[in-house]
């Protein structure tokens, strides 16, 4: 793990970057840093006369004669291209110890594997309260199975007392969309110590921000439709761990449930990787620039984002994390000043979702389920030039005040 100030103060990409590129050690193809790992991740050798990503292996079945045995037996099964990603991923969430990925369909549906997956009648889960709204949505169906929920929010470890008996704690830091952090290590410990599972949802942060394995969980789950792919035109889920026996049972979950990913949509997150660290570097410094250029505008309160300095997540975030992500929260004073100023973006898009590569923002409290303010706005930040972003957003607030 790198990143270790210990006071709040705006780390810059360039002091961000030198610390990552220093930092991370063994490489891949040759190369010590991130953005090098990112490009050669899961890629096989180099050999004559062949592309250096091959192309989306379509197979229901596999010629198979005698005993079946591997490596590919069915379709369902095992996929090559899902077996070049699954190697890049884990190479990204843990580059220095062996882990094993398994991706999905859907970010749901790896979350499900886990939440579901791993629990029995009569277990206790600890979630947060203010993550995710569909994963939270698992909890009836998770009481449903004879399970016991227990919830707190993610800021001030707040989870942390509810472990006693515990059979699985779930993570998601930063928190989605309020953005609060909580210190994964220490609420990992404290979870082992009580005989739990940790699960760390990192879809916000990515592997290139946070790298909750280092920090002593046994899944980094995470949603590739966001960032990781980040593009928009993707749906995929990872779960990866260094425990083989729970990469086995995931593994398994996937094969019987069946939620698999495609073929060309495996393919596409690869070939996304290796542009991960010159996006999510854009989006994070992008969003600072938003954040800070929103902070103190009339209209507006109660603007977060992890790398401002006065952010209340920021010393823990600055601890734990490499990158601050695309996402920036804020408040608008009503639901129809919210919805005015939606609509006057023209950069922008509105949409759900969050992570690609063009700005999309929406009234999160339009889907119920969230603990928000009804103009509370989830913006994500793109890649595009940062004059224009705020070009765009400055000029629709101003709309939004004078309609």
């Amino acid at each position: 793990m790198a990143g270790t100030a210990t006071h709040p103060r705006e780390t810059t990409m360039d002091e961000r970057q030198h610390t990552t590129d220093a930092g991370t050690g063994g490489g891949t193809g040759g190369g010590t840093g991130e953005g090098t790992r990112a490009v050669h991740a899961g890629r096989p050798g180099h050999e004559p006369y062949t592309p250096s990503l091959p192309g989306p292996v379509f197979a229901a079945h596999y010629h198979l004669p005698g005993e079946p045995t591997g490596p590919y037996t069915y379709g369902r099964d095992e996929n090559p291209t899902w077996t070049l990603l699954e190697r890049a991923i884990g190479e990204l969430e843990s580059p220095d110890e062996p882990a094993e990925t398994v991706v999905f369909s859907s970010g749901m549906a790896a979350i499900s594997s886990v939440l579901l997956g791993q629990v029995r009648t009569g277990d206790v889960v600890v979630l947060p309260t203010d993550c995710y709204q569909a994963t939270r949505s698992l909890r009836e169906r998770l009481e449903s199975y004879g399970a016991e929920v227990r919830m707190a929010p993610t800021a001030g470890d707040a989870q942390e007392r509810l472990l006693d008996g515990a059979r699985l704690l779930w993570i998601e830091s930063p928190s989605n969309p309020g953005l609060d952090v909580c210190d994964i290590r220490r609420l990992a410990d404290a979870a082992h110590a009580a005989g739990a599972l940790v699960a760390v949802d990192n879809t916000l942060a990515t592997p290139l921000g946070q790298r909750p394995l280092d920090l002593g969980a046994d899944f980094s789950v995470a949603s590739g439709t966001k960032a990781l792919t980040g593009h928009g035109d993707v749906l995929l889920g990872y779960v990866a761990c260094r425990d083989e026996r729970l990469a086995a049972s995931v593994r398994y979950w996937r094969k019987t449930v069946g939620a698999i990913p495609g073929p060309m949509e495996s393919w596409l997150a690869h070939r996304s990787l290796a542009t991960l660290q010159l996006r999510v570097d854009r989006q994070a410094s992008n969003a600072v620039a938003l954040a800070r250029a929103l902070r103190g505008h009339p209209e507006v309160t109660d603007v977060r984002h992890p790398g401002l300095a006065e952010d209340p997540s920021h010393e823990q975030a600055a601890r734990q994390m490499r990158r601050y992500g695309s996402v920036v929260s804020f408040t608008l004073p009503d639901q129809r000043f919210a919805e005015r100023f939606l609509a006057a973006l023209r950069l922008t898009s509105e949409a759900t979702s969050f992570g690609s590569v063009q700005c999309t923002a929406e009234r999160r409290g339009r889907w119920g389920g969230d603990a928000v303010a009804p103009g509370f706005v989830r913006f994500s930040v793109g890649v595009e030039d940062p004059e224009d972003i705020l070009r765009d957003v400055l000029g629709a607030l101003e709309a939004a005040a004078g309609a």
